[in-house]
């Protein structure tokens, strides 16, 4: 997908009408061809952008995808900024006008938008606004005899030290995150609590500290990818706490802060959630919800699948089975081609393992759709993801008794994933797999006590209990107990 393509996708039917209008106002020329290019690549008409010039090779072609690459750019940029009514926006208003009426000797007028603005940017925790504010304040000051410098002096120091902590909190989001996607994405072996510990001390930066919603967002993900990796959340309850206490005491903000605050009720969510209290998680999920119908449903597309999928697993691991199947089909069926792929990805690999729970022949149907290579899932998704649904095939082939299938699939698994998993000390992975090939090669072993002792260590020995571990080690319990496997799970949670 090319860079233009991207961002009609994320333009809505007024954007596109608005943009044709744009265009129009701009083209001084009435054969131009930059209409007829927006409306093509809009509609995905291939072969009206073959028929638009003879060769797509041409200087010409190139140059109109150019002039009209820089007008979407142009536009939304306007456009984002006119629609934008947040408080932050209202702030760097006020900051731009106040310095045009410095500029013009409006030294009065401009003092007091500095004045709304530095309200405003407090009350929103807005450091880096806050310190522009302080800024102006301070090198007009002159102009103003009724302006305390001193004490606007003293709160830019106050507000310099904030803004330096939240920047450094930053910096170290964004080693860690690049550190995460080395790890999940590349395969990168690593001891990821040590760096953490190492990337905080270097930066003098402690995750005890909040600040701001986005702060708190940016913790939340690093102990939520934290807590993933080691299949333990009960490592980052201490975290959940913080939470609750910081969004109970910022309510009056939390509108200003929409995207971070739905982001944490969704991490929090997650995070009761995996460790199986699923009615505090489907309480959560009942406010995320409410959250994502404000300004105008802004964040709805954006976090939709994500909560359905969520609600999903919470009705699936709760005893209702059937309602999490149809919310997970309903949901991927009306999920729109532009919508984020991981999330899609979740969606349909979740719902493939609802149907092998049930012994539903139709997970075949939802796993023939993942048409990607393994590298290609690696690399989006992530090493850990790859790693569950070549797994989950391997059962579900199992279960149907596509047995030659089963048996590729697994010695395919091996073949790529055995030195990592050796390298990341996960044996348990390997034993496991290698308990289902004994089974896949030989199905009456599950009746040999033995062999359902072998499974029973596996389980007993599961420190984390991880819900997406127990329902892996439920489907090989399952065999040996002649038993539906999603039965199996449930009893395994209790």
């Amino acid at each position: 997908m090319n860079a233009i393509t991207e961002i009609i996708n994320v333009m809505n039917t007024n954007d596109n009408k608005a943009f044709i209008s744009y265009l129009r106002t701009k083209n001084t020329r009435t054969d131009t061809k930059n209409t007829k290019l927006f409306k093509l690549l809009e509609t995905d008409d291939i072969n009206g952008l073959n028929n638009l010039y003879s060769d797509k090779n041409s200087d010409a072609y190139h140059a109109l995808r150019k002039r009209l690459y820089d007008n979407l750019v142009e536009f939304m940029a306007n456009r984002t900024f006119e629609n934008n009514t947040s408080e932050a926006n209202e702030i760097l208003r006020l900051l731009v006008v106040s310095r045009f009426f410095l500029e013009h000797k409006l030294t009065k007028t401009a003092f007091k938008c500095l004045a709304k603005a530095e309200a405003k940017a407090i009350g929103i925790e807005q450091f880096s606004l806050l310190n522009e504010v302080y800024h102006t304040q301070i090198q007009y000051a002159h102009l103003s005899p009724a302006t305390d410098l001193n004490l606007v002096i003293e709160k830019f120091r106050a507000n310099k030290e904030r803004l330096h902590r939240e920047e450094q909190l930053n910096l170290a989001y964004a080693l860690l995150r690049r550190e995460l996607a080395e790890i999940q994405l590349k395969g990168k072996v690593i001891d990821f609590r040590a760096f953490i510990v190492q990337t905080m001390s270097s930066l003098g930066v402690s995750l005890d500290e909040v600040l701001t919603f986005k702060s708190l967002y940016q913790i939340l993900f690093i102990a939520n990818e934290y807590a993933a990796i080691n299949f333990n959340f009960t490592l980052v309850e201490p975290f959940v706490q913080k939470s609750f206490d910081f969004i109970s005491s910022k309510q009056e903000h939390a509108d200003n802060q929409l995207y971070y605050h739905i982001y944490i009720l969704y991490f929090m969510a997650n995070f009761h959630f995996r460790t199986l209290r699923f009615a505090e998680s489907e309480a959560y999920l009942a406010q995320m919800q409410e959250q994502m119908q404000k300004q105008n449903k802004r964040y709805f597309s954006r976090f939709t699948i994500r909560h359905n999928l969520l609600v999903a697993l919470n009705k699936n691991f709760s005893g209702d089975g059937g309602i999490a199947i149809h919310l997970a089909e309903q949901t991927l069926k009306a999920a729109p081609k532009k919508a984020d792929p991981v999330d899609v990805n979740d969606l349909r690999i979740c719902l493939v393992m609802f149907l092998v729970q049930q012994s539903d022949r139709t997970s075949l149907k939802y796993m023939a759709q993942f048409t990607h290579t393994d590298s290609w899932y690696e690399k989006k998704l992530g090493m850990l993801w790859a790693i569950r649904k070549s797994l989950l095939e391997i059962l579900m082939h199992t279960q149907f008794e596509n047995t030659e299938l089963a048996l590729s699939r697994m010695k395919s698994f091996k073949r790529r994933y055995k030195k990592y998993l050796v390298e990341v000390k996960e044996d348990r992975v390997l034993n496991y797999a290698l308990l289902v090939e004994r089974y896949i090669l030989k199905p009456e072993i599950a009746a040999q006590p033995a062999f359902k002792q072998y499974v029973k260590a596996m389980i007993d020995t599961s420190t984390s209990q991880d819900i997406f571990v127990l329902s892996f080690l439920g489907w090989l319990l399952a065999q040996t107990e002649k038993r539906m496997a999603y039965e199996v799970t449930l009893d395994l949670m209790k």
